[in-house]
């Protein structure tokens, strides 16, 4: 009985480790820790200039991009959008999972040059250390349009969010249904990613079309870690025109022609 209150009381220090707030402000940059090479990124804003209905009637598919790089900042606020915790003393994060069982990892490719000051490779985010863990170093754009079936945008984009599912974190609560719920809930976390990059002025387009054995090569990840989503992100190469400032006009000559 003694080991186990022990046991418990090491168990809830570390939980409140976890999601405690430090005082001074975390560092930013690579670091090497425990054989890990981390990169601490900045954190999140949490306040922007564009309202969420702005995003909502600026959010596009786009599949061009400039060239331009991605700074760290932009980044680390497009991750945190996508699975950020934004309530630290539970851990819950920017979109919502059922029964808060969190069945999603996201890894990003950098291809070279594609964000300044941080070496081309593949980084799993790091949720509760808002950070990006080095998996390997290389520029795998081509081999992961490759995979893509040859999608053109994937090559070409600054960076690729990969979304991966372990079906078991949840099914292991909610039996076979919790497969719709993973799915849900990276519905949830593509749109997250969607309206955030509207807000930074970037493009982004969800693609569900790619060898899954190639990807998970790629990603030197288990077989049971399920991709889901690639995610291409970078400056759109031309602006989208919006159209959205006719809409009262289209609605009412929807309406008009209902009523005939």
């Amino acid at each position: 009985m003694v080991i186990v209150c022990i046991s418990l009381v090491i168990v809830t220090y570390k939980v409140l480790e976890i999601f405690s707030i430090p005082e001074r402000k975390p560092e930013v940059g690579e670091v090497y820790v425990e054989n890990r090479t981390l990169v601490y990124l900045p954190l999140p804003k949490l306040k922007g200039e564009v309202s969420l209905e702005e995003a909502l009637s600026m959010r596009r598919s786009i599949r061009e991009y400039s060239g331009k790089p991605l700074s760290l900042e932009v980044l680390a606020q497009v991750l945190w959008a996508a699975q950020g915790i934004n309530e630290v003393k539970r851990g819950f994060r920017t979109a919502p999972s059922a029964g808060a069982t969190y069945p999603l990892e996201v890894y990003v490719v950098v291809k070279e040059g594609g964000v300044i000051d941080l070496k081309a490779g593949i980084y799993h985010y790091n949720v509760f250390l808002h950070a990006l863990e080095l998996v390997k170093i290389g520029d795998f754009s081509e081999e992961l349009a490759e995979a893509a079936l040859g999608q053109r945008w994937v090559r070409d984009a600054m960076i690729n969010l990969i979304i991966v599912a372990i079906y078991d974190r949840t099914t292991a609560r909610y039996g076979d249904r919790g497969y719709r719920y993973v799915h849900m809930e990276v519905g949830h976390v593509g749109q997250n990613i969607y309206l955030q990059s509207c807000v930074l002025g970037l493009g982004t387009v969800a693609v569900g079309a790619f060898h899954d054995d190639q990807v998970r090569e790629i990603l030197s990840v288990p077989l049971n870690y399920h991709p889901l989503y690639i995610m291409p992100i970078g400056y759109a190469k031309e602006p989208y025109k919006l159209s959205f400032e006719n809409l009262e006009e289209f609605y009412m000559e929807q309406r008009s022609m209902y009523g005939e």
